[in-house]
């Protein structure tokens, strides 16, 4: 069997230059482009020098026709603007996108969900499996202790753009999916000043910013004298790397659809 090809966009980024460095290890994968914007200063040199490994004699390149065209996936962790431009691509050669960027729009996700019909996207604001198993958890705690109090805390490194994270709002959601009920209408994302007591099933955010942390993320379950934890650290981006390559594989021979890393493993998501 020849190897996947993959195309990586926003190869310059931390998540590019480890999805290269992960493509670079896997046997049963190539990388065959890797995307960066227009005018950057390294446009033409090599993928795999840039993100620390032997060259792979592929070139930066700012045109994604080209390399998606001659691809079977794209992974990407870029910005909600570019990976709807990429989706419409993808669903216009029938090829899997991994989608790992956060932030979307309404917007943005009405227009990956068009795209969808004719591609498979395999969409997460968490590619790492032990999240993926970790949103399983929750969804199950969440069903369970139905009158339990539920807050989300998430810390990232202080360039982290977008607050909550994905993942945050992913285990947010898998929260309120067990319950029955839409996370906007209960989610709260902020507290000062006088706020008075906590809403029946409201679901709290918090974020905090600092340092180099990659991410760390804790859902609490807070009853009648009790309280439960459920965590995830991360300890290197690779384990988002390897998620990516996971859902990139999982995907290929799909029927057109959009999917989450739930469906990569095989999760029942309706419990």
């Amino acid at each position: 069997m020849s190897a996947l090809r993959l195309v990586v966009a926003g190869a310059d980024g931390r998540m590019g230059r480890a999805l290269i460095r992960a493509i670079a290890k896997a046997p049963d994968c190539a990388l065959s482009g890797a995307l960066v914007l227009e005018g950057h200063p390294d446009l033409g040199s090599d993928a795999g020098v840039m993100a620390g490994t032997p060259a792979l004699n592929v070139a930066l390149s700012a045109d994604p026709l080209p390399l998606i065209a001659q691809a079977d996936a794209v992974l990407d962790f870029t910005a909600p603007a570019f990976s709807v431009e990429l989706a419409a691509l993808c669903a216009q050669a029938r090829i899997v996108h991994v989608i790992g960027t956060t932030g979307f729009t309404e917007a943005h996700e009405a227009s990956i969900r068009a795209a969808a019909r004719h591609a498979v996207i395999v969409k997460s604001g968490n590619m790492s499996l032990g999240v993926t198993v970790l949103a399983d958890l929750v969804r199950q705690a969440a069903r369970v202790l139905a009158d339990y109090d539920i807050e989300i805390v998430e810390l990232h490194h202080r360039m982290k753009a977008d607050a909550p994270s994905g993942t945050a709002l992913l285990l947010g959601e898998a929260s309120a999916q067990a319950r029955g009920v839409a996370l906007k209408d209960h989610a709260v994302f902020s507290r000062h000043g006088h706020t008075g007591e906590r809403k029946a099933g409201a679901i709290g955010f918090a974020a905090v910013r600092g340092g180099t942390v990659v991410g760390e993320h804790r859902v609490i379950l807070a009853g009648p004298s009790e309280r439960i934890e459920l965590s995830h650290i991360a300890e290197d981006r690779a384990i988002f790397a390897h998620g990516a390559l996971a859902a990139a594989r999982w995907g290929q021979g799909r029927k057109p659809g959009l999917y989450g890393m739930g469906d990569v493993l095989g999760l029942d998501q309706s419990r």
